[in-house]
């Protein structure tokens, strides 16, 4: 009797690979444009993995409060050309309450607060629609994680220092649960130690499972932190990699850690145009 034969294949001694995991955020060449005829950002391309830290450097003018602007939906029908996905969703031209919904939460620069307000006033405000014993905990671990802000809960916005009033500003983004929460130069105008103290909140932040996009010039800070980055000049990305791989070539440690080039005499002036291997 002729015994049959088998095609099925011996088990492999490794585990299959896992496919990778989608993105959290994509951005395909994106083209932002003000007016219709200036270009802000343009073939803009960009990825963000969930639950980690992403800086985006750049010197004034590159592009990087515009960029958080098209994501957050805050520039109308723009951006003009390229796509942009938040969790396998089209969000690109959607207006911000669309954005927002899908769990994505912008700090502004200027922090946005109302200033009018009381620090408990506006943290209820992050709360807007919610209500139950989740809403308690959340506040109680915001002011965990600023204690400034339980003891101030009276006072106006306004009175506060610059460092309280960001810690507010994220603090009440935080209350909105947000899936990415993206910042502009999160330690602008601060003290050192009041950055540093910012800075290690985002980090208990990540931990918690947030991801946050963070806009910034303190380059030193923002790798600090970071797990990946990304160098944008004149609306272009024109570097990535990871926090290390970024602090360690000489054109960043040049222009935007302020580490001088080996050999270079500090004796007297040298005026130049650094040339750029990007």
């Amino acid at each position: 009797m002729t015994q049959a034969t088998s095609n099925t294949e011996p088990a492999s001694a490794f585990p299959a690979a896992q496919p990778a995991a989608p993105p959290l955020l994509k951005i395909s060449n994106i083209e932002t444009l003000y007016f219709d005829r200036i270009y802000a950002l343009h073939g803009l391309s960009l990825e963000i993995r969930e639950k980690e830290i992403f800086a985006v450097l750049g010197p004034n003018g590159a592009g990087k409060t515009t960029l958080l602007k098209t994501i957050a939906g805050l520039l109308k029908d723009q951006p003009k050309k390229g796509v942009i996905e938040f969790m396998g969703h089209r969000i690109h031209r959607a207006p911000p309450e669309k954005v927002s919904s899908y769990g994505i939460v912008y700090v502004p620069e200027d922090r946005g607060l109302f200033r009018e307000l009381t620090v408990r006033e506006n943290l209820e405000l992050g709360c807007w629609g919610r209500k139950g014993k989740s809403v308690r905990d959340d506040m109680d671990f915001v002011f965990h994680l600023f204690p400034i802000l339980k003891e101030r809960q009276k006072q106006q916005a306004e009175t506060l220092s610059g460092g309280q009033q960001q810690m507010l500003a994220v603090a009440r983004a935080l209350l909105r649960r947000p899936k990415l929460l993206m910042l502009d130069e999160p330690s602008l105008g601060l003290a050192p130690l009041v950055a540093k103290h910012v800075y290690e909140a985002l980090v208990q932040i990540a931990q918690m499972g947030t991801t946050i996009l963070l806009v910034e010039q303190n380059a030193r800070l923002a790798f600090g932190i970071a797990h990946y980055g990304y160098i944008m000049e004149s609306g272009r990305i024109v570097l990535e990699g990871t926090s290390r791989d970024l602090q360690e070539n000489p054109d960043v440690q040049e222009l935007y850690m302020g580490v001088a080039p080996e050999g270079d005499s500090s004796k007297g002036w040298r005026l130049y145009k650094k040339r750029r291997t990007w």
